[in-house]
């Protein structure tokens, strides 16, 4: 698959900025239409299943002056793996953090490799470090900095496992009362956690998919989720898969990407999985999720879960008839 095949066009101002609630759903299949939220409840039939990531977004993007770094992880003392704009930054150089602390560059790359002169703990970063928000809001709101609101809207109400550097973005669109009302359906809710990183959003900057290089994040699969889904799947349910997350970090069980687990834990490890067209899914029957980025993973996957031809004439679709895009934007579900 090229590159180009993910590549469409869009106005700019359906890029959302912030959330609308309810937001709007596309349902795909066989031809996209708009349904409710409420109608996509009553979609889901007793017995299904529906997997939720329960990841927390971490507060790790720092400016220093109007230069800003995401903080990815600390890979032994005081050393981080970090992003940053850094064209200008030679070898051994140094920049100043906020609280006086010192930032040395000591490799270039992606992620790029710091130094700092004093440990970074959580409350450094509660004090000091914004949600990470995807850049094409920053754009579309004219501002680099989040807003105040963007702690709660950038965030899952079922968020347990903190480790996340962008929400996964599909579950903003439930509530508690969605919850209650699918489990009065007979429809169970199981947990996975993702920590989403760059495999998730960095884009795809090979002509050829294949040579894309995924980077690893972190995965978590309890061991009753994947009883449920092995039961689901006997009983001939549905699994239901809110966000590319979960469709990955589900399918990298069967593809052999995790390790067995332990204390509860069915599987655990990191996957680098990079779903694209002619996949053998294995897992996953339905897939909601946002409306993605061209030339993205997550667009490779969506087309490797519905077929590209597909998808390509329902995001058009979608901007004739002005649904919000990205991650503060309305909801898409697909089937197989």
């Amino acid at each position: 698959m090229r590159k180009e095949e993910l590549q469409f066009e869009y106005p700019e101002d359906l890029v959302a900025t912030e959330p609308r609630r309810p937001s709007r759903v596309m349902w795909a299949s066989p031809s996209p239409r708009e349904i409710s939220l409420d109608d996509l409840v009553e979609k889901f039939e007793r017995g299904d299943l529906l997997v939720i990531n329960e990841t927390h977004v971490l507060k790790r993007r720092v400016f220093a002056g109007e230069r800003e770094i995401l903080f990815l992880r600390e890979v032994s003392p005081r050393v981080w793996e970090v992003l940053f704009p850094s064209r200008d930054v030679k070898i051994g150089q140094s920049l100043e953090l906020p609280e006086g602390r010192q930032m040395k560059l000591l490799e270039k790359g992606r992620p790029q490799r710091v130094e700092i002169d004093a440990d970074l703990d959580a409350g450094y970063f509660e004090r000091q470090g914004e949600v990470p928000l995807p850049p094409y809001i920053q754009k579309a709101r004219g501002a680099r900095h989040a807003q105040a609101q963007d702690d709660s809207w950038y965030q899952i109400f079922w968020a347990r496992q903190a480790g996340s550097l962008a929400a996964p973005t599909a579950s903003l669109h439930f509530t508690p009362a969605h919850f209650e009302r699918l489990r009065s359906r007979g429809v169970r809710i199981e947990p996975v956690t993702l920590h989403v990183g760059l495999g998730t959003f960095l884009p795809v900057t090979a002509d050829d998919l294949r040579d894309h290089v995924m980077h690893f994040e972190d995965v978590e699969i309890p061991s009753a989720t994947w009883a449920a889904v092995l039961e689901v799947r006997l009983a001939g349910g549905r699994v239901w898969a809110l966000g590319t997350t979960v469709a990955r970090t589900l399918e990298s069980a069967t593809a052999g990407k995790l390790l067995p687990g332990s204390a509860g834990l069915a599987f655990k490890g990191s996957t680098d999985l990079f779903i694209t067209p002619g996949f053998q899914w294995r897992v996953v029957d339905r897939l909601l999720t946002n409306f993605h980025q061209p030339e993205s993973t997550l667009l490779a996957l969506v087309a490797s879960f519905a077929g590209l031809s597909k998808v390509r004439a329902a995001y058009q679709w979608a901007i004739e008839n002005r649904f919000r895009l990205f991650s503060y934007g309305d909801l898409s579900v697909w089937s197989k």
